[in-house]
């Protein structure tokens, strides 16, 4: 790219980031799918598969880090399954539409036209690419920032959940099993605002049973914010449950 072009590319990505995009090759190289890479001639640029191993290690600190200090009562195997609830290849794809980053993702045209710019696994390889790019040039507090900016949702999200429940993490099938145990009448979802820009799309969806209203979640997509909803509905109905059972509709 010409330096106009890198100029045009670079517009705004200081905001996302945190930090200037500065060197830019290194973050041109973050936001370079091996895809693109493939399709430019010799000498092609680098794709951000390196800068992955290195963000895989960085964003596994900084996640690990954070639950180390939030709970200091639970045991290394409960901490393990809880890092492994909100490092996963979905949690970060969803940081990363969250941020807007996939608006600056540079995919090869087949990529482009199977639909790569929300693919779970490039979205989730950028998200660790680019925190190992802030790493790289401006240290871990900054790192930390840019992660703790995607994944603090999630993690305030399992702050109260069961380590039985971060270990599955699929909250909405959790929540089903758990009310039509006590009655066979399934939750209800529904979206409530859809609000951001088309790159960067926040959903809100209620969660209801039996015309009471459990909880609201949010997220970079339907799925993700019923989700959210779900393990909110779970901790507040694991409260209840700890004071005396479930609340009727209406109580």
């Amino acid at each position: 790219m010409d330096e106009p072009d890198v100029a045009q590319w670079a517009a705004g990505l200081d905001r996302v980031l945190g930090v200037r995009p500065e060197p830019v090759q290194l973050f041109l190289e973050a936001f370079t799918h091996p895809s693109f890479s493939h399709e430019q001639p010799e000498p092609r640029p680098a794709h951000n598969q390196r800068l992955e191993f290195l963000g895989d290690a960085v964003v596994g600190l900084v996640v690990a880090s954070e639950l180390f200090q939030r709970h200091p009562d639970r045991s290394e195997g409960e901490l393990t399954r809880r890092r492994a609830a909100v490092v996963n290849t979905r949690a970060l794809a969803e940081a990363a539409r969250r941020m807007g980053l996939n608006a600056w993702l540079r995919l090869g045209k087949g990529e482009e036209l199977a639909g790569g710019r929300e693919r779970d696994s490039n979205l989730s390889a950028l998200y660790e690419a680019v925190a190992g790019a802030v790493f790289s040039v401006a240290g871990f507090d900054a790192a930390r920032e840019f992660v703790l900016r995607g994944l603090k949702d999630r993690l305030d999200s399992f702050a109260q959940a069961s380590p039985d429940l971060a270990a599955g993490f699929d909250a909405k099938t959790r929540l089903q099993e758990y009310l039509q145990a006590l009655e066979k009448v399934a939750p209800e979802y529904r979206v409530v605002e859809v609000s951001g820009p088309d790159h960067a799309r926040t959903f809100t969806v209620a969660v209801s049973w039996r015309g009471r209203e459990l909880a609201v979640g949010k997220g970079a997509s339907k799925k993700a914010a019923e989700q959210d909803a779900a393990l909110r509905a779970l901790n507040l109905l694991a409260q209840e449950a700890s004071d005396g059972g479930p609340r009727a509709p209406g109580d």
